[in-house]
């Protein structure tokens, strides 16, 4: 999976729809192996991140959970000390 792309489900407060749109620019990015597309692929590009941002909130307003949501502040600070071991010299 590429590293961009973030788990989106079961947080307080839940996914934003720009949180939604950013995974799904990342994945077409992916896809497409280029981050800005040619304009005769501008259409198809925008479309492909409209449909897939559509998706993914689809899926995220029908899975469940008997998990507690995670606390995003707390999985941040969790992020930022695993990148700063990774990136200790």
């Amino acid at each position: 999976m590429c590293r961009n792309i973030h788990q989106l489900h079961n947080f307080e407060p839940p996914a934003t729809a720009d949180e939604v749109q950013a995974a799904a620019l990342q994945y077409v990015r992916k896809v497409a192996g280029t981050t800005r597309p040619s304009q005769a692929n501008q259409a198809a590009f925008d479309q492909a991140v409209a449909v897939i941002a559509a998706a993914t909130r689809e899926l995220l307003d029908a899975l469940v959970t008997s998990a507690p949501p995670k606390d995003r502040a707390v999985e941040a600070a969790k992020a930022r000390a695993r990148a700063e071991r990774r990136y200790a010299s």
